[in-house]
């Protein structure tokens, strides 16, 4: 299996893109990876490290689609750009079964719409990132931003692209689904989840549990979280943002706190660390836009190489996993 990764799609793009994936050819066995972006300067780059030359290519592409560009306007005029060239070589190769992309979001749900085959009876492809709950385990949030106007119909299809991958990759044969809402009661919310609600209820292929709150998401008692995706982005940014300011709080008191404090830290150093590996998203990858014939991860655009490499054994696993067969509706 193939790998296609934008070299030049990010803010830490070349070095850090090329970085992440050595670091997971180095982490798992089973694919290589087609690294699309200008040849010369990702050769330099690769001159400096140890790697198994046989699992690494390199399709070379002179220019980049960046963030101010109008994403429609840009993929359908720039061909020899990298984000488009490595969709060209996911579509051509048969080997190639997956595409990661840290640039411009606009861009790669745009190319994706375009040059990669939807699902028979998919309407709207959506993002579904993978987070982690505090009871140890995962939910999968859709969407999480590639649909903001969304129909009730569309939102069942969400419910049953989640419940699909998260049957592929985990073995959970009967993935909890929660509708986002305003609160739990079965009337809550607006005319979206209103309408959404009977239909959910009524959808025997998935097992739906009823309204839930942005406050549960990560708490461990659902397994698919299905949003409109401009209600599902403003949640995913929430849970982020609040881990990223709960370890800056817990930072400032220990520092402010005197040396009872800093000796409690010191004591305390290794849950500290394990804390913070859990709320990292960084670990756990990009979103896979589910719904098409190939798997399309949308990694963060800040993604360093921890991240690249996350995002590249995410789309080996969706892949090898066949998400994209499962997902027929």
């Amino acid at each position: 299996m193939k790998i296609v990764i934008d070299a030049y799609g990010g803010d830490n793009a070349p070095q850090e893109i090329v970085k992440g994936a050595l670091q997971a050819l180095k982490e798992k066995e089973g694919f290589s990876v087609v690294l699309v972006g200008k040849r010369e300067e990702i050769e330099a780059l690769l001159s400096s490290e140890t790697y198994d030359a046989e699992r690494v290519g390199i399709v070379d592409a002179l220019r980049v689609i960046t963030n101010d560009m109008s994403p429609t306007e840009a993929v359908r005029k720039m061909k020899d750009s990298s984000l488009v060239k490595a969709f060209s070589v996911l579509n051509s190769d048969p080997d190639a079964q997956a595409i990661i992309s840290a640039g411009s979001t606009g861009a790669v749900l745009t190319g994706a719409t375009l040059l990669v085959k939807r699902l028979e009876g998919v309407t709207r492809a959506a993002l579904a990132p993978v987070l982690p709950t505090v009871k140890g385990g995962f939910v999968t949030l859709v969407d999480c931003g590639a649909n903001s106007d969304c129909k009730p119909a569309q939102l069942v299809q969400f419910a049953r692209l989640g419940s699909a991958m998260v049957k592929a990759t985990s073995g959970n044969r009967s993935p909890r689904v929660g509708l986002l809402s305003n609160g739990t009661e079965d009337k809550k919310g607006n005319e979206l989840t209103k309408e959404a609600f009977p239909l959910l209820k009524a959808e025997t292929g998935i097992n739906f549990v009823g309204n839930m709150e942005a406050r549960e998401i990560l708490s461990g008692d659902y397994d698919v979280v299905v949003a409109d995706g401009f209600s599902g982005n403003i949640a995913l940014k929430a849970c982020e943002g609040t881990a990223l300011a709960f370890m800056t709080i817990l930072k400032n008191c220990i520092l402010a706190g005197g040396l009872r404090a800093k000796l409690g830290y010191l004591l305390m150093k290794p849950v500290f660390k394990e804390v913070k590996k859990t709320m990292d998203y960084n670990g756990y990858g990009g979103a896979v836009l589910l719904g098409l014939t190939k798997v399309v991860v949308k990694s963060h655009g800040s993604s360093k190489a921890k991240s690249i490499a996350a995002s590249v054994i995410q789309a080996y696993t969706v892949a090898s996993a066949g998400v994209s067969t499962s997902l027929e509706l």
